[in-house]
């Protein structure tokens, strides 16, 4: 027998940002039946069941480790319903339509070498305590020696379909002229994301016309908050080559999206969830401190909650908004009920940033969040275009994306007339690679203690500093001096215009970079200076 907290404990998998991330060769079979042996025994702590559901992305290491996670469930008497490779969001929609747990075996955007677990309770992502739980427990546990070949499920793949395909059914009318999406062009970059299938067919289903592009064998890392100059000409290139109307993708496992309006500009993440969101008529919104501030400034929304970076942190604020609004006699719309009100993970007053209350009266408070990274996570079950959008609070690029499209439709506009009617505020990022965690945390920490010295070796001369918490200095109506947030990394804010937020990466070792300005070009600048500055300063 293996105990699974020693060797989780020698593997070095930790958790990241979101699920368990590591290199290939430290994600060994028993490893992941360690993991995996854990997470069953903290889920039957809080839920009974006798299944759970597993699906993976296209790495080529991923099969291999979810046959190790079935064999030690096999080996627990759980039966396992294995999906094979799709989605991440539609793998959480049908475990908790199931009130199964469920394990994506993927590593997302991060490097090739490298690969991943994330979990899902029956109610949604597992929390921040559940990680803890997770990595410290010690079960004892079968070694995996056979890994047996997994029989496909396609109950989940069509359960996602149709959640979408029935949003925009006109009086169940399937005739070509009356779906949403007739008449548009659509480019769907596949290149090797899981979902890559899913959305020819789905986009087809409401009457696009789909033009595959750039798939790919071989596994590509694609970042949505860093995107490759490469990825940046071909949307442009494919736009005008093709005649879109919009280009879609998303990251490897199909939680982040990329969608391109018709000239090839890729919308940034947080700009399609603003969009999004505001289509929705969401009333309360939870987004990472990273995100774009023309999410206040478009004055559309009830409340807005800045959280730490990572969609543990949204989840848990979403329900923190959940338990506010009920005590106010507010009635938030099923928030799935995904950890109610027993999560350990609080959101602390310098953690959240003050609501900015915008509209008054709200009888029934629409909750949803966002990243900078485009995932969208819906906190309410709603009523949209007639129909019923069942809450779904974890990352999903489909929402989004679809949502904003029918947006343009029914407002008889092309995307880039939508971004371009939104408070005119520029963002930009980039990110350095094998960046060691521990350098990137010294970095930032000395930084802190003396950020004058920091600023200047960055390039950017800057007269004078002042330390303020983030609940004040966000609500700071003049911003005359420089005022820095450590919230999450270093956020360093220029004058009421002018961001900059630099941040280890919680799933790789990466140092990431985010610039907001008044410009495209200022942005662009910032973040350039900012990078090579960077550079200079991790080089030997």
């Amino acid at each position: 027998m293996l105990a699974s907290a020693e060797v989780i404990k020698k593997s070095t998998v930790v958790f990241g940002t979101s699920g368990a991330r590591g290199l290939v060769s430290k994600l060994t079979a028993n490893v992941c039946g360690a993991f995996t042996a854990n997470f069953i025994t903290v889920m039957r702590k809080s839920f009974q069941f006798d299944q759970l559901a597993i699906a993976i992305d296209n790495r080529p290491s991923s099969y291999a480790m979810a046959q190790a996670c079935a064999q030690i469930c096999a080996k627990l008497n759980i039966r396992v319903i294995y999906y094979g490779v799709m989605p991440t969001p539609a793998l959480a929609y049908s475990a908790m339509q199931d009130k199964t747990p469920a394990i994506m075996v993927t590593g997302s955007h991060i490097p090739f070498d490298r690969n991943g677990l994330k979990f899902y309770r029956p109610d949604g992502e597992i929390t921040k305590q559940d990680e803890l739980s997770i990595v410290t427990l010690n079960t004892l546990f079968e070694p995996v020696t056979c890994l047996s070949d997994l029989k496909i499920s396609e109950t989940a793949i069509e359960r996602y379909i149709l959640r979408y395909t029935s949003l925009f059914e006109e009086n169940n009318s399937v005739k070509p002229d009356s779906l949403i999406l007739a008449g548009k062009r659509i480019g769907i970059y596949e290149h090797s994301s899981a979902g890559r299938d899913i959305y020819r067919q789905l986009f087809k289903q409401l009457g696009a016309t789909v033009i595959s592009l750039g798939r790919s064998n071989a596994f590509v890392p694609i970042d949505t908050e860093a995107v490759s100059i490469g990825d940046t000409r071909r949307a442009i290139e494919w736009a005008k080559q093709y005649q879109l109307d919009a280009l879609f993708s998303t990251d490897g496992d199909g939680d982040r999206p990329l969608l391109a309006d018709e000239q090839g500009e890729w919308l940034r993440g947080d700009i399609l969830g603003l969009l999004c969101a505001n289509a929705l008529n969401i009333d309360v919104l939870a987004v990472p401190i990273n995100c774009n501030t023309a999410i206040e400034l478009s004055d559309v929304f009830k409340r807005v909650v800045r959280t730490k970076i990572g969609s543990p942190y949204v989840i848990e604020a979403l329900n923190g908004i959940e338990n506010e609004e009920v005590s106010k006699g507010l009635n938030v719309r099923n928030l799935s009920e995904a950890h109610s009100a027993s999560s350990d993970l609080h959101c602390s007053q310098d953690m959240l940033e003050p609501a900015v209350c915008k509209k008054k009266g709200a009888s029934q408070a629409h909750v949803a969040g966002f990243e900078a990274n485009g995932g969208f996570l819906l906190g309410s079950t709603l009523h949209y275009n007639g129909k019923l959008l069942e809450a779904l609070p974890t990352r999903d690029a489909l929402l989004p994306a679809l949502i904003v499209l029918a947006d343009a439709t029914f407002k008889h506009l092309p995307l880039s007339a939508l971004v371009a009617a939104l408070p005119k505020r520029y963002a930009s990022s980039d990110r350095l690679q094998n960046i060691p965690a521990l350098l990137s945390e010294q970095l930032l920490e000395d930084a802190k203690q003396n950020p004058q010295a920091f600023l200047k070796k960055l390039g950017i001369s800057i007269p004078k500093l002042t330390n303020t918490p983030m609940r004040e200095e966000l609500n700071s109506a003049e911003l005359n001096n420089i005022k820095l947030n450590t919230l999450d990394g270093l956020r360093i804010h220029f004058n009421d215009e002018e961001y900059a937020h630099i941040r280890p990466s919680g799933n790789a070792p990466e140092l990431r970079c985010y610039v907001e300005a008044s410009s495209k070009q200022r942005a662009q600048d910032l973040l350039s200076t900012i990078i090579q500055g960077l550079k200079r300063m991790l080089s030997p």
